[in-house]
């Protein structure tokens, strides 16, 4: 890396923390640090989303999984844009409307305490030791590949320092801020790589030659062992269903919105921007395998690709946007972290305590898990992949989680006895599962696993919710009617990714 670029990502770094702490007030109410004040826009929201989405972990590992497995890692992504129509349209009413600060919160008051403990406690652990670990992993290794003399292990305290310095200080505004403008550096780097990678391949005709048959279709057999048909069908969406309408640091962004027409719009404008990941991410993935066909390691070829072909200055803009991207990722999760410490649990046992020592807390918290995740980055290293670590844990232990709250919303029949029953049948099938499948005894395909323990968890709920009385659930407060525009745009974007699927059936 010659001297212009560790100029741009220097200048960039410093710009972007600059623009984190500004405005940023040392005794902001609780409304303002965890909730921005509920005044943010759909183009912030949007692009916040995206921002926090496109991690490094995203970036190294779809890249890499596409240059070993092809275009099916794409699912992930049009399913991702289908839950986002479904969240904007039906969930986000629903959760705007009760004034929540966290999903935990909303879970007890649909069910009881035991619920909100559940999800509340599984929120911070997969923050700490998926999301931001994660990150940090990836950060980490690309600051050894480009500096040899800083270790592995040495870069990770300044990386999670830096991240965690804005989202200390400025809660979620200045959170959203900067996510804002990395989602869209983040975009347009992104950009920039594809075209020369493509074009550095010999087109995209070229690309397409240099892949076997099987890696250029998104449905594929049963029996494929990274994406069957029948984990598609049937895991896929419990998982993007718990990502996308469960998880803090997601629905964070669009509890922010200042109307329920500005938190939609939101959520549909970064599920239109999901859809481009197929040109963006996965599309210089497929063309490695022209370019570099015999890497030792797959999640190699992202920072491969960027070094060897994009020239001076356009590989500081490229290094900027990934390091910003950590930035983003970072603060993300450890805002919703602090978050769902500190209002599921420290003022659940201070109700007393005033917004000023709220605030204090969150801040506390979010030092807490910039350290704890920290501290787990070496034990990532002992999976085989960047990837099947972030999937293994999502599909053995999210979909309890995704069970209970979807037969919230839907089925008013649902109790706290069931949630709880579903919550401790799915966390102990899926424990089981993941033990079997690391033993060897009897492996199956995570994606399978993820709909299996849904439908276990589902079934544990209703068994346990009809042999106990019936809730008393209260009425529903009232909900803000959906512009007609927020749904001809959740149309057109249905029609779209159907139209993509079919293109690469």
């Amino acid at each position: 890396m010659r001297l212009s670029d560790e100029a741009v990502v220097a200048a960039y770094l410093v710009c972007v923390l600059a623009l984190g702490l500004a405005g940023s007030r040392a005794r902001a109410s609780s409304s303002e640090y965890f909730l921005a004040s509920r005044r943010a826009s759909w183009p912030m929201i949007g692009l916040a989303l995206i921002g926090s989405n496109f991690s490094p972990g995203t970036l190294i590992g779809v890249t890499g999984s596409a240059y070993a497995l092809g275009i099916s890692v794409y699912n992930y992504d049009w399913v991702a844009t289908a839950m986002l129509v479904v969240f904007a349209l039906w969930l986000l009413p629903m959760l705007l409307a009760q004034r929540i600060y966290t999903v935990p919160e909303y879970l007890e008051r649909r069910y009881d305490r035991r619920a909100r403990v559940w999800l509340g406690a599984l929120s911070i652990v997969l923050y700490v030791l998926l999301d931001a670990a994660g990150a940090l992993y990836c950060a980490a290794l690309v600051v050894h590949a480009l500096i040899p003399s800083v270790s592995f292990l040495a870069a990770v305290p300044p990386l999670a320092l830096f991240a965690a310095l804005y989202a200390l200080t400025g809660g979620l505004r200045a959170v959203m801020r900067t996510q804002a403008l990395q989602g869209v550096v983040i975009l347009a780097s992104a950009a920039l790589l594809a075209a020369y990678t493509l074009g550095a391949a010999g087109g995209w005709h070229a690309v397409l030659g240099a892949n076997p048959p099987q890696h250029l279709h998104l449905i594929l057999p049963a029996s494929d062992p990274y994406m069957p048909w029948t984990g598609l069908a049937f895991g896929a969406p419990v998982l993007a269903l718990y990502y996308w309408c469960t998880n803090q640091v997601v629905v964070q962004r669009t509890l922010a919105a200042r109307s329920l027409a500005d938190g939609q719009r939101g959520a549909l404008l970064a599920g239109a921007l999901k859809l481009t990941t197929l040109a963006l991410i996965v599309a210089p993935g497929l063309a490695g395998r022209a370019l570099f066909p015999h890497l030792h390691r797959d999640d190699d070829i992202y920072i491969r690709l960027a070094l060897e072909l994009l020239p001076p200055g356009v590989l500081g803009v490229f290094l900027a946007a990934f390091f910003g991207a950590l930035m983003a990722a970072l603060s993300a999760t450890y805002n919703s972290a602090a978050t769902v410490l500190s209002i599921d649990f420290i003022r659940r046992a201070r109700p007393h305590l005033d917004e000023r020592h709220t605030v204090r807390w969150a801040r506390i918290a979010t030092a807490l898990a910039m350290l704890l995740s920290a501290a787990w980055v070496p034990q990532i290293a002992r999976f085989p992949s960047l990837w099947q670590y972030f999937q293994a844990v999502l599909a053995y232990f999210t979909p309890p989680v995704a069970a209970v709250f979807l037969a919230g919303v839907l089925w008013r029949r649902a109790n706290a006895r069931g949630a709880f029953a579903g919550l401790l049948a799915g966390t102990a099938l899926g424990a089981l599962l993941f033990a079997l499948t690391v033993l060897g005894i009897a492996p199956v395909q995570f994606l399978e696993v993820a709909g299996i323990d849904f439908a276990v968890s589902a079934l544990a709920l209703v068994l346990f919710s009809l042999t106990s009385p019936a809730p008393g659930v209260p009425a529903a407060p009232e909900r803000a009617r959906t512009p007609r525009s927020v749904q001809l745009a959740a149309a057109a974007l249905l029609a779209l990714t159907a139209a993509v699927v079919v293109a690469f059936w």
